[in-house]
Parts: C-alpha cells; sequence; structure tokens
C-alpha cells in the first residue's frame, strides 16, 4: 500500500527531515505538536497541524493514544515516529498496526527482540555475531561478583532494558561493584521500569562503530556502510563521521556483513543501525546493540551514499521492494557530523533555551544543516536541546575536518548559548586531526577544553556569537 497521507509523530529536526522527504515523495504531511511547537518550523512545513496535548512530552509526544486518535481523525495512512520519544516502543507499533495504521518502522517481533539487550545479544550469539565476554542476566549482586570475577575487571554493568546512556556504570575494582550494581539497578528500574542488568568485559581502548542498513519485505537487506560515533559526551554522541578511519579493509567488511547477517536472520525490514564496540588493541569488534529506527546521524551516510534514509523507510513502508542491490551502492568521499546542541559551555553544559535572536547559518558548497531553528525562533526547555546538526562532505577526511572548521567559524548564534565552541576546540586538536579516537576520548577533551575556557572567561566568544 502506496502512503499518501503521513502523521508525523515527532517534532524538532527530525520532523522537519521528514517533511522535506515527503515533498520529494508527494506524500501529504500532518504534524503532531505540543502546544509548545505550534509555531514551530515543521509547523509551517506541513500540510497540516493536530495538536495532541501540552507541552510535557508523557502528555504528547508520549501519549499513544492521543497520537493514534489523531492520526485516524485526520485519515492518515502511517505514522512516522522520527527518532526517540515513541520510535522503539513496541506496544506504539502494535496499536497503530491495530488500528490500520502502517508503523514506519521494523515489526512489532523486531523491536521487541532488538528493545531487549538479552534476547538482542542472543540473537547476535545465534547468528555469528561477536559478543565481549559477559553475562547473560543478573538479577543479583551476588551473580554479578562471582561474573565479574570470571571475566576480570574492569566490567561493565548495563540495564537490560535500557538505552542512552541510563542504568551503564563502569566498575574498575572489586570494592565498587556493589554500590554500582545498587545504582544501576535503581537507575534502570527508573527510567525503564525494569531493573535486570547484564555484565560485559569493559573495553578501555575502544571505538563505537556502526553499520547503516536498509531491509525490505522481500528479504533484500543492504548496507550502507559503517560510521564512527565514538566521539560521545555522558554516552550521547556529539560528533559522528563516515566512514570509519583507520579499518582495513577486510576488518570493515567484517564489520558491515556481521550486521547483514543479523538483520537478514531476523527478517528485517525498514531503516535500522547495529552498533559494535571496537577494542582498538586487539582489532576485535562486538555487538552492542541494534537501533530499530532512523539514527540521528543519518546523514553522513547520505552524503557519502546518495541515498535518502528516510524516503527508504517510507518507500519500504509502504510495500516497495528496494531498488538496487549492494553491488549498485558506491561510496564518495568523507563526511562529518556536529550535533549544534542548546547547551552553555560556562555552565557545565546545562540546557540554554530561551529566545534566538541571530541565526545565521553557513551556506556553501557540501554543507548541510538539518534544523528547525531561525532567528525569532524561541527554544523551549521541555526537550532535548538539539538545535540541528552541521554536516560536512568532502573528498577526504582532512578536507572534511577543514571543511567543518570554515562552517562553524561562520555560524553565529545569539539569544542562547550552543555547544558550537567545543566543536571548534575539538576539531582543532592534534589527536582529532590524527583519527586517534576512542569512546572516552571526548570526556578528557572536555575537561581540558574547561581550563580554556575558565581561562578566557570570555562569554560571547564561548557562546557561538
Amino acid at each position: 500500500m502506496r502512503i499518501s497521507r503521513l502523521f508525523i509523530a515527532n517534532r524538532g529536526e527530525i520532523a522537519v527531515r521528514i517533511i522535506r522527504s515527503c515533498r520529494k515523495l508527494h506524500i501529504e504531511t500532518v504534524l503532531a505538536v505540543s502546544d509548545a511547537d505550534r509555531n514551530t518550523l515543521a509547523a509551517k512545513l506541513a500540510d497540516r497541524v493536530i495538536c495532541i496535548g501540552p507541552p510535557k512530552s508523557s502528555d504528547s509526544y508520549l501519549n499513544i493514544n492521543a497520537i493514534i486518535t489523531s492520526a485516524l481523525a485526520a485519515q492518515a495512512d502511517a505514522i512516522h515516529p522520527g527518532y526517540g520519544f515513541l520510535s522503539e516502543d513496541a506496544n506504539f507499533a502494535r496499536m497503530c498496526n491495530e488500528h490500520g495504521l502502517i508503523f514506519v518502522g521494523p515489526s512489532v517481533k523486531n523491536i521487541q527482540q532488538m528493545g531487549n539487550k538479552l534476547e538482542a545479544r542472543a540473537l547476535a550469539r545465534q547468528f555469528g555475531v561477536p559478543l565481549a565476554q559477559g553475562s547473560v542476566t543478573i538479577s543479583k549482586f551476588q551473580d554479578a561478583s562471582q561474573i565479574a570475577e570470571d571475566v576480570g575487571y574492569p566490567v561493565l554493568l548495563k540495564a537490560a532494558a535500557g538505552g542512552g546512556g541510563r542504568g551503564i556504570r563502569i566498575v574498575r575494582e572489586k570494592s565498587e561493584l556493589q554500590t554500582a550494581f545498587e545504582n544501576a539497578s535503581a537507575e534502570a528500574m527508573a527510567a525503564f521500569g525494569d531493573n535486570t542488568l547484564y555484565l560485559e568485559r569493559f573495553i578501555e581502548n575502544a571505538r563505537h562503530i556502526e553499520v547503516q542498513i536498509l531491509a525490505d519485505s522481500y528479504g533484500n537487506v543492504v548496507h550502507l556502510g559503517e560510521r564512527d560515533c565514538s566521539l560521545q559526551r555522558r554516552y550521547q554522541k556529539v560528533i559522528e563521521e563516515a566512514p570509519a578511519s583507520g579499518l582495513t579493509q577486510q576488518l570493515r567488511e567484517e564489520i558491515q556483513q556481521a550486521a547483514v547477517r543479523l538483520a537478514g536472520n531476523i527478517s528485517y525490514q525498514s531503516a535500522g543501525t547495529v552498533e559494535f564496540i571496537m577494542d582498538m588493541d586487539r582489532e576485535k569488534f562486538y555487538f552492542l546493540e541494534m537501533n530499530t529506527r532512523v539514527q540521528v546521524e543519518h546523514p553522513v551516510t547520505e552524503l557519502l551514499t546518495g541515498i535518502d534514509i528516510v524516503a527508504e523507510q517510507l518507500r519500504i513502508a509502504g510495500g516497495e521492494e528496494l531498488g538496487y542491490s549492494q553491488d549498485d551502492i558506491k561510496f564518495s568521499g568523507w563526511a562529518i557530523e556536529c550535533r549544534i546542541n542548546a547547551e552553555s559551555p560556562l555552565n557545565g553544559f546545562l540546557p540554554s533555551p530561551g529566545q534566538i535572536t541571530r541565526w545565521e547559518a553557513p551556506q556553501g558548497p557540501d554543507i548541510r544543516l538539518d534544523t528547525h531553528c531561525f532567528a525569532g525562533y524561541t527554544v523551549p526547555p521541555y526537550y532535548d536541546s538539539l538545535l540541528g546538526k552541521l554536516i560536512i562532505h568532502a573528498t577526504d577526511r582532512a578536507a572534511a575536518i577543514r571543511h567543518m572548521q570554515l562552517a562553524l567559524d561562520g555560524f553565529k548564534v545569539a539569544g542562547i548559548d550552543t555547544n558550537i565552541p567545543l566543536h571548534k576546540f575539538v576539531l582543532q586538536q592534534p589527536e582529532y586531526q590524527r583519527g586517534a579516537l576512542s569512546t572516552r576520548y571526548l570526556e578528557k577533551a572536555v575537561e581540558k577544553f574547561a581550563r580554556w575556557l575558565t581561562a578566557i572567561k570570555t562569554p560571547a566568544s564561548v557562546s557561538g556569537r
């Protein structure tokens, strides 16, 4: 069934992004908004807007009944959940199906399989995808203590039902385990309603590599290459790039094929991302998780391949077959993405809501900005602080870094604080420029950045103004 009218159950830059793909496919758009988002760019671009509730997410963008009722009232064919909010909620996908609405994403079964980290790990093991040494499930401290002894410190405690960095604790010594176990369990219960944990060996010199896949309902699965998402702060990605630097061609292909193998064996359909942790000392990779939605960082892959991932999601959901094979996909150049957030570098990166009085975005060849912001827009305090994603495409990594530095220099924002100065600082660091990346690198760079900020203490110079 071809989708002719789409209900967008999300906000911000991803809502704008979905609308743009819908226009290319001649799909009518109906946008769900909270009271706080009535006058956003997405609301101006959508063909129709329906208010689904007050600003609080639980009363609007997480309100399944309000979204389903509104989509049906709008006579939509399908619902696109974007990322975050209800995008990986199996119950939401099930209710869409039960009410005759196409859920633009994978099956309920796939969401459930990959949503539970323990089941996902079991499937990865079943289909020959490498796993880091660790446990199946832990509900008691005594079990955690025994497994940690077997695996060897340092270890990582993780929430089985988790994501977004919640319910994760690094434990370097035996004496730290009980406190970490109790805190991780409590955080997992508060965040997910499930305190089940698992444990795995912690890899010190690690990189975060993920593979973008597309799969249709006819059994076709392709990958669109890999991305390096190692630069993270508090387990949240900040800078991403594609392809991943420093991998041998054999290792690159092994990672890509592992992702395709997992997706194919679970009969996955839609866009998805299989994430791996890369042990740089051993040159080995291990399955981390699979995200059953479009990723924030998908634009870097689009710039390398020329494939509109959101449009492919919509085509697949409408029952179309992929129009190309793996051999048809060509990769060109290098792409880097910087997430631009409303944060105050001088105040520990606290969110910085408020009215944007100046918004001068960089423009030019091979510069892409996915955003919902403009001069006069008021950044609300209720949601994620992401203002947009600045993406650069160039012939190689060195050229992409130089191009991104110029683009960041030309990005002028006033009225609120942003993390643009952090991006500028990181991109000029020798370690970043030579590709010496790890999942711990950015935390160290932020400490160095904080010392630099303290030394200059000039608010205007650290706000992107």
